[in-house]
């Protein structure tokens, strides 16, 4: 158990990127898509044509001295349609995989320049306890939000860390850049190297 670096990352085929410069857009642009990609987009307000009424004219066209109107359904009324309001669509953003690798090689490289990834040969807690998970964790990071990344883990560890809201245990597999970006420190298992690898290569 030690400080996950540079050279532990070239050592296990994982590739990151160091340089700062590189890679911000295909992080921002993952992120946004996250985001958009967790939206209902089941908003929806109705239109003139589909508000429920009468379609009879207000009051006669001339003569009244007001102006001129035809039903009551019209946007300017209270309880008419509503202009241009939202309509139920999709908010999908589909990032290909190139941006998304980059984006993984970067947050990991911060988060690796910033001493705040540390490897771990095993994470297992086989009494399913809460406060054996606090004490194993403890051990190895003070930090608050910590995510650890295995290959996989087993029922028993899950068991004790589901009530450990700050703490996040992920696969290689499916862990994500936002993940990554809010975490303060990053567990990294080592049987999770060659996924890892994989998703960078």
């Amino acid at each position: 158990m030690s400080a996950f670096t540079l050279q532990d990352a070239e050592n296990a085929k994982i590739q990151v990127i160091g340089d700062a410069s590189k890679g911000d857009q295909a992080v921002h642009d993952l992120v946004v898509a996250y985001q958009a990609n967790r939206r209902s987009g089941t908003a929806q307000a109705k239109t003139r044509g589909e508000v429920r009424g009468t379609g009879k004219k207000m009051y006669r066209q001339k003569g009244t001295g007001n102006a001129r109107h035809g039903d009551r359904k019209a946007p300017i009324f209270v309880g008419g349609g509503v202009a241009f309001g939202p309509r139920n669509r999709s908010y999908r953003k589909i990032v290909n995989k190139k941006v998304r690798t980059l984006a993984l090689q970067r947050v990991l490289g911060d988060k690796i320049n910033e001493g705040a990834v540390i490897g771990t040969s095993s994470f297992e807690i086989a009494s399913g306890k809460t406060k054996d998970f606090i004490a194993t964790l403890t051990g190895i990071t003070t930090a608050k939000k910590v995510l650890v990344i295995g290959a996989s883990f087993t029922e028993q560890t899950y068991l004790a860390a589901r009530n450990v809201k700050p703490v996040l245990l992920e696969t290689a597999a499916s862990v994500n850049v936002e993940q990554i970006l809010h975490a303060d420190a990053i567990v990294i298992v080592e049987d999770s190297f060659e996924t890892l690898a994989s998703r960078t290569a």
